[in-house]
């Protein structure tokens, strides 16, 4: 077997002088995905998601993870969370699950259901509790079809029954906020507070920052939602460290977390924004032709050996954020460690 990916010279230097002290020697990743190309065939998502990330790897098996973790964080151990990766409501949700429920009793890890909008309470209940799971992950494109991107909401894909049967049980939801205007959007800030209000024994993490990858996407989000206490943030895919310092002042170290979202992550790029937008930097011809998507960009084989990858970049912009809000090494072990696992130990994990 071939070595997964390459690790430069460049990213060792990045990694031993920006990141590698300012981690704990044990630290949690909240938000990882796990699956086998089999469990995902014909994936179709009606131009509801961007394409990119589907470019850095077919699948992720639970090796091609651990292997991830060994290359990129020599000398510690990773917990992830782990779940599967559906785009589609076609495609083999319990055939995955399964998958994911077994590689987590087998190693210990913590995992999510992932979850499809249209299960019943009875259904929902059933496939929750078959497995070792903390909650469930859920996602836009898997709602009713006939819902435009832009109208997708959040009751559309985490109805209020199976919120119910999470609050019942006190699980976790892995969140990730639909439409263009992401966690700014009035409509879905006025339904995080209405299920941190509905069901309080749901621990609500809101994926991303709530995709506020630019400063625009910000808005008054993160003041209001500060006011539920409850709520969480995981900070994957996502390199903004002026995101992650208006993120900070809101909520404070003990309401982030740290999320890899990998495999995605292990893109070698810089991110930029422009008007408001995100844009991926990588080097021509890398990842094959990206000139319809408008999240990538190609720079020359001069500047893309500056790049590194996607998820030392997130790491090293959270550790500035914090740098610049005064936080110190406690605060920092918060964010990767200890807040995670409080979460996980309150939703069944046991490790």
């Amino acid at each position: 077997m071939g070595q997964l990916f390459e690790y430069k010279d460049i990213d060792r230097r990045f990694y031993e002088e920006k990141i590698a002290d300012h981690l704990p020697s044990s630290f949690i990743d909240i938000h990882t995905h796990v699956w086998l190309t089999k469990h995902n065939e014909g994936r179709e998502d009606g131009g509801r998601t961007v394409t990119w990330p589907s470019l850095v790897a077919a699948e992720n098996p639970i090796e091609d993870l651990d292997e991830t973790y060994r290359i990129l964080f020599p000398g510690k151990r990773v917990i992830p969370l782990i779940f599967s990766s559906f785009l589609s409501r076609s495609e083999k949700f319990s055939v995955g699950n399964g998958y994911i429920d077994t590689v987590a009793k087998t190693a210990n890890y913590p995992a999510l259901l992932y979850g499809r909008p249209d299960w019943s309470s009875e259904v929902f209940e059933a496939e929750l509790l078959k497995g070792t799971f903390c909650g469930t992950k859920v996602y836009l494109s898997l709602s009713d079809p006939s819902i435009s991107r832009n109208n997708i909401s959040i009751f559309d894909f985490l109805p209020h029954h199976q919120l119910a049967i999470l609050n019942r049980y006190k699980k976790m939801v892995m969140l990730h906020v639909p439409r263009d205007k992401r966690i700014r959007d009035p409509l879905n800030v006025a339904q995080i507070l209405t299920i941190a209000e509905k069901y309080p024994d749901v621990k609500v993490v809101i994926a991303h920052a709530g995709r506020a990858y630019c400063t625009e996407d910000i808005g008054n989000a993160f003041t209001e939602l500060a006011k539920a206490p409850e709520l969480l943030f995981d900070i994957s895919a996502n390199t903004n460290c002026d995101v992650f310092i208006k993120l900070l002042e809101a909520v404070g170290p003990k309401r982030v977390l740290f999320g890899s979202d990998l495999p995605i992550t292990r893109l070698r790029m810089k991110r930029i924004c422009e008007n408001g937008k995100y844009i991926n930097l990588v080097g021509k011809g890398t990842y094959g032709d990206v000139s319809a998507d408008p999240n990538m960009r190609e720079v020359s084989a001069n500047e893309a050996e500056k790049h590194t990858f996607f998820l030392y970049e997130e790491i090293a912009a959270v550790l500035n954020a914090a740098s610049k809000c005064g936080l110190d090494k406690s605060d920092i072990e918060s964010i990767f460690s200890s807040c995670s696992r409080t979460l996980l130990a309150r939703c069944g994990y046991k490790q």
